[in-house]
This record gives structure tokens, sequence and C-alpha cells, in this order.
């Protein structure tokens, strides 16, 4: 638990005009916060957050976004750098490192090194980060939303041995906070989205299905199941979709 008197200093520190708290950086939040709210897609998510986060972190040269689906595979939708990239996918070849790390559900959701290449934490991966150029990470899991299991994790890499501090690691938290809950509001409207298209089409199916079948019924002085049961049957001899068999049934009944 925090102290209220760590509480009363930090209040002090955000009233400060002095201090970025109240400034630049509660710009940058507001900023995100708007483009979040505009964003449609997963890659807009991503990009708008890795954009944040070279500009509000200033220890970060590098940044990106590893994912991770729901067979426990990482992926990096989306990075500031080239090597970047190169940095998390040595990560998921060796199995180890700060990314792999912070995305594992049965992990604590933070990975950090202040001097990668004595490989104490990560000893293959370390090193050869330090070899590209990297001697500092940071790695924050996109914390689970509602039910959904954890989604990935914010990477920030310094090309300085302790080049990422406290108030870094504080910065990122809130940055993967803002990931994970526009993914979530993102997937969620596109799940719906998909839910009503397909709601529609099969309410469309219905319909012109309905009508193949009063032509059958009217054509052929048949019952409604004995008309249907002839469409089934059609439609697996033509190897063709019923509701599409249907339409043209329906289309052209006056050349039939």
């Amino acid at each position: 638990m925090v102290a209220e008197r760590e509480w009363e200093l930090e209040r002090e520190r955000f009233h400060d005009d002095a201090t970025p708290l109240n400034g630049p950086l509660a710009g940058e939040f507001v900023d995100l916060a708007a483009r979040l709210l505009a964003a449609r897609t997963v890659p807009d998510v991503l990009d708008n957050v890795v954009d944040t986060a070279r500009r509000v972190v200033p220890g970060a040269d590098l940044a990106s976004i590893t994912l991770r689906n729901s067979r426990g595979e990482y992926s990096t939708p989306v990075r500031t750098d080239p090597v970047a990239a190169e940095l998390d996918h040595l990560q998921y070849r060796t199995g180890e490192g700060p990314c792999v790390h912070a995305a594992d559900p049965a992990g604590d959701g933070t990975a950090r090194s202040d001097e990668l290449a004595s490989g104490e934490r990560w000893p293959r991966w370390g090193p050869a980060a330090a070899e590209l150029g990297v001697h500092a990470v940071l790695s924050t899991a996109l914390l689970p939303v509602s039910d959904l299991p954890r989604a990935g994790a914010l990477n920030l890499y310094s090309y300085r041995a302790h080049g990422l501090d406290a108030a870094d690691r504080d910065i990122a938290l809130v940055l993967a906070s803002h990931a994970a809950i526009a993914l979530h509001a993102v997937r969620t409207a596109s799940a719906a989205d998909l839910e009503s298209a397909q709601l529609r089409e099969a309410l469309q199916s219905r319909d012109v299905i309905g009508q193949a079948k009063g032509i059958l019924m009217e054509r052929r002085g048949v019952s409604a199941d004995e008309a249907f049961d002839i469409l089934r049957r059609s439609s697996q001899e033509l190897n063709v979709r019923l509701a599409d068999l249907a339409r043209t049934l329906a289309e052209r009944r006056a050349e039939l």
C-alpha cells in the first residue's frame, strides 16, 4: 500500500507548474486518449501507442508492441525501427527476454534490465541485444481487461545502460493500460459489427429461401417442406450454396 505521505507528495508534484506532470506530459495523454477513442482498428491503436511512447519516454530510443494470440504465439505488429522488431523476434526464437516475460500470463507483467550486456537475467538474449546497440530495456504487459487474457506487452529499448528510470516505468504502465483498454474496445466493436453483418446475411438468406420455396410451391403444387427438400437436394447436386440457388430462382422466376 502507498503511504498517505507519498500520495501527498505526488499530489503536490502534480499541481506544481514547474513539473512536466501538469504540462506537456498531461497534454500528450489527453491527445492519446482522443486518438484512441477515434481508432477503429487494432493497427490504429498500436500505432498511436508506440508513437506516443517515443515522445513521452525520453530514455526510449526504440519501441515496439508484442501481441500474444490464443495459441501462445508472439508477433510484433508495430515498431518504431526494424531493430526493435529484430530484438523482439530474437526473444520469440530463444524463448527468453523482457517482452516474452511480460506477456506471459503466468508472470508478474513487467520485465526490466539496466545492463543487458552482462547477460545476468537473460543469458542468450541480453548479450545479443547489446551487440545490436541496445543496453537497457523495459517491458510492461498490456494488462487484461474484463475476462480477456493478457494480450501482449509494450517494449521500450534504450541505447544507454540505465537509460530507463522509475518515471519511465510509471509512464509505460499508463501507456500499456491505455493500449489494453483501447484494444478491448476495438475488438468488441469489431465483433459486434461482424455479428451484425452475419445476422443481416442470415435474415436476407432466410427471406430469399422463402421466396424460392413459394415459387416452387406455386409452380409444382408441393408443400413447403417438399419445396425446401427440392432446394436442398438441388443445392447438393449442383454444389451451389442453398441461399445462392434460391436467389437465382427468385431473380429469374420469369424465365423458368
